[in-house]
């Protein structure tokens, strides 16, 4: 198993600001596609009785994007926990990798039907655990 998952992002005009970079609103759209990628690998089967929430989110802008420009979007796990796991994500240039920006989310399984957290299950947590092992550099 790959121990990143990754998607590519094609960055629209509609998405960048009177700057002419991509606005910082839209990076958390990215990582929020992402994101659902990625959940949809490791817990296939969600239902109302196991499901996400997103706690937290935090980004660190480090270079600028522009339309029309490729990018890279790196998502791995730095942390399992008992109820939440935190989830790491890397933005780059698709052509020359250097570094766009990193966010970090904090995501809690949730039971919605009773409408409270839970564990994470012992195959969702081996399957957290298996991205975990590599970070892009």
């Amino acid at each position: 198993m790959d121990y990143l998952h990754e998607i590519d992002i094609y960055v629209r005009f509609s998405e960048t600001d009177a700057a002419g970079h991509v606005n910082n609103v839209s990076y958390f759209f990215y990582f929020e596609e992402a994101r659902t990628k990625f959940f949809e690998i490791v817990c296939p089967k969600r239902s109302d009785a196991l499901n996400f929430i997103l706690a937290s989110i935090s980004c660190d802008y480090i270079s600028q994007a522009y339309a029309g420009q490729e990018l890279k979007l790196y998502t791995y796990v730095t942390n399992v926990g008992g109820k939440s796991f935190t989830i790491g994500h890397r933005l780059t240039d698709k052509a020359t990798g250097i570094d766009i920006a990193k966010a970090t989310a904090i995501t809690v399984c949730f039971n919605y039907a009773e409408q409270k957290t839970i564990e994470i299950p012992d195959q969702l947590r081996q399957n957290l655990t298996s991205y975990s092992q590599g970070m892009p550099k």
